[in-house]
């Protein structure tokens, strides 16, 4: 049985070592040209799924989040494509992430907070949305030792051409 993670679908995952696998799955599958956008709320779990992706296209870590430097590119150590993480979050325009000058067509490109800012960019990409539960109040629940608790995540996975502009 073949486990094609990057067929369009919906997955659930229980835990945050469940989202790295899952990641390091997609990186395994993940080749040079191909465009990830992760969409989801703080704390969904999308830098954990980059650092899984990371280590399943085998680059250079540690995969942290790009917040501050808006992308930061891995090298491979297996002489595959390297991976460009990039933090959309703070970009107000296409042509704001056009001036970070990634490598498209060389790299696999991992976008968080990209949506809408990409079309056109590739011909193809995914798109994984993640969804997580929200509680009813405004304070979030913890468990006996005070931590948040695990809570399972929805990921959806989505192919989207691109929008022609001509």
């Amino acid at each position: 049985m073949t486990d094609h993670v990057l067929t369009p679908g919906t997955v659930e995952v229980a835990t945050p070592e469940e989202m790295h696998a899952y990641g390091v799955r997609l990186g395994k599958e993940l080749r040079a040209g191909q465009l990830l956008v992760l969409t989801g709320p703080l704390g969904a779990g999308k830098t954990t799924l980059t650092r899984g992706i990371g280590e399943g296209l085998g680059v250079r870590g540690p995969v942290t989040s790009p917040t501050f430097v808006l992308a930061r590119t891995h090298p491979s150590l297996v002489g595959g494509p390297p991976l460009v993480h990039v933090d959309a979050y703070r970009l107000g325009s296409a042509l704001e992430l056009d001036d970070l000058d990634i490598d498209f067509a060389r790299s696999v490109v991992v976008v968080e907070w990209g949506a809408g800012l990409l079309d056109g960019v590739v011909p193809t990409w995914f798109e994984l949305v993640i969804e997580r539960p929200t509680g009813a109040g405004d304070e979030p629940a913890t468990d006996d030792t005070g931590e948040e608790p695990i809570e399972r995540r929805t990921l959806t996975l989505s192919r989207h051409p691109a929008i022609d502009a001509g």
